[in-house]
């Protein structure tokens, strides 16, 4: 791949950098797969492994605890270490931890792989973005680029519970770990072959180790007190320790940034208006769209009463639409500005989120849900692609894996407070309730789940609106939200 200051391509027609977009997207697509495959399969697991229902939320929150807390880790090291080295590294955690699950005959077993593959999935998906920002030049051909690989991450976050409907239908939940090492292992393989060898190491940089152990532990206590919080309860020991000593540790990660010549995080990136903005907005939308996806799987399981089949059938209209709206962001981006896009797309997904909680009912059906899963869709495709445009505007090559990091690490981040806010919201007052009245109390809690995602994507629409607002497009030094093409928004 070029290096900084080399020729980039003009155009996405077949050659070498094409090539490995497509593997980059692919890796994208299987990481982002994992999020959500086990979904479906969580109450076979538990009947296998011996999950109580307290317990169980754990097989998912492992991943998200690990792959939050080693976001930044993981783009830093792309920078510093070599960014193919870093993505074959993440590739065979995630490819091993894997197998390793496929064969967990106990909850212990099961939950340490599931980590192992969220520290893979760390390695990957910032370094994946970090190799398609210094291939592609600022503009029109990255954001086309970068469509495609959004709208491969966007679709295996859909896709994820499709399949995982599938897989545990026809071969057990056994399956859907193993789905991801036959994903996994063909894109290491195809690594060394698409991704350049790394240049040599810049000896002038160094690793900030305490900054990164510091950023690490303390991201992965917090993201763990948010996820473990309604299970455990908000004011339970565990809970109150594992927060305050997050707090503390970032306390420390920023005295040691301070004081360090090479810092983890550069000041100069916290100056850069387009990736703070793509920071806040990749963190509402995980809080928000990224939750989605849960609440309809219980909608689609405890109150239309289907099976893991028809579970992960009912997410094939999404599918279809996220995938269409992430592909086609970066075009949009380059035509109408990305302030726009991203207005747009906010606009449609709040209406989307909406109509999906009038339409969740006792006794709806899933053709009601239709028109609003739509439109949630489109929202989701194109700000997926679209924050992760953001992010990487006016960012020097040397810093693209650090900034990557920065934003994955808010859309983690927003995915464990989001999902931890909208189940409080959902459960509350169904204690006692048994029966019928449980099952109307539960789509109600939907519903009204669904309601505040849709007053979620209204805040981030404004702050779209607000950190963009006046600002010219074009400019060649960061800018909120930018646009390549010399328009205004």
């Amino acid at each position: 791949m070029p290096s900084v200051g080399a020729t980039r391509p003009s155009g996405l027609g077949w050659n070498r950098e094409t090539a490995a977009l497509a593997l980059l997207s692919f890796s994208m697509f299987t990481v982002s797969l994992d999020q959500y495959i086990v979904v479906v399969a969580l109450p076979d697991i538990a009947r296998d492994l011996g999950y109580s229902a307290q317990t169980l939320q754990s097989v998912i929150s492992a991943y998200a605890v690990a792959s939050a807390g080693f976001l930044l880790f993981g783009g830093r090291a792309a920078d510093l270490l070599g960014r193919r080295r870093v993505l074959a590294t993440g590739l065979t955690l995630y490819a091993a931890a894997a197998f390793v699950g496929a064969l967990a005959t106990g909850p212990g077993m099961l939950l340490a792989a599931r980590a192992v593959q969220g520290l893979g999935g760390a390695l990957v998906f910032p370094t994946t973005l970090a190799l398609i920002n210094v291939t592609f030049r600022e503009g029109r051909v990255r954001n086309r680029a970068l469509g495609i690989w959004g709208g491969a991450g966007a679709a295996g976050l859909v896709i994820g519970v499709l399949l995982g409907g599938v897989l545990t239908h026809a071969f057990g939940w056994e399956a859907v770990f193993l789905v991801n090492v036959a994903l996994a292992l063909p894109a290491l393989l195809l690594a060394f072959v698409l991704i350049p060898e790394d240049p040599p190491r810049d000896r002038s940089r160094r690793f900030d180790l305490p900054g990164a152990l510091s950023v690490t532990l303390g991201v992965t206590l917090i993201v763990f007190a948010l996820v473990q919080g309604p299970a455990l309860g908000w004011l339970s020991p565990g809970i109150l320790v594992s927060a305050a000593a997050g707090l503390l540790l970032l306390v420390v990660f920023a005295l040691v940034e301070r004081r360090s010549s090479d810092p983890l995080v550069p000041p100069r990136l916290l100056a850069n208006p387009s990736l703070v903005t793509s920071v806040v907005i990749a963190f509402m939308f995980m809080a928000t769209f990224g939750s989605v996806l849960y609440f309809l799987s219980l909608h689609f399981q405890l109150i239309l009463g289907y099976d893991a089949l028809e579970t992960g059938a009912g997410f094939l209209v999404p599918t279809a639409v996220v995938v269409a709206g992430s592909t086609t962001a970066g075009q949009l981006a380059t035509r109408f500005g990305l302030r726009r896009t991203l207005l747009g797309a906010l606009a449609v997904g709040a209406l989307g989120a909406v109509l999906l909680g009038v339409a969740v009912s006792p006794d709806g059906s899933y053709a009601e849900l239709v028109p609003g899963l739509v439109a949630l869709s489109v929202g989701d495709g194109i700000v997926f692609t679209g924050m992760f445009i953001a992010a990487g505007t006016g960012v020097s090559d040397r810093d693209q894996g650090i900034a990557s990091g920065i934003a994955s690490t808010g859309s983690g981040m927003g995915a464990a407070v989001g999902l931890a806010l909208l189940v409080l919201v959902a459960t509350a007052g169904l204690g006692g309730l048994t029966g019928e009245r449980l099952r109307a109390g539960t789509a109600q809690g939907i519903s009204n789940a669904l309601f505040a995602v849709a007053a979620g994507i209204a805040l981030t629409f404004l702050v779209a609106l607000f950190r963009s607002e006046g600002q010219p497009e074009g400019q060649p030094a960061p800018t909120p939200l930018p646009a390549c093409q010399g328009r205004r928004c």
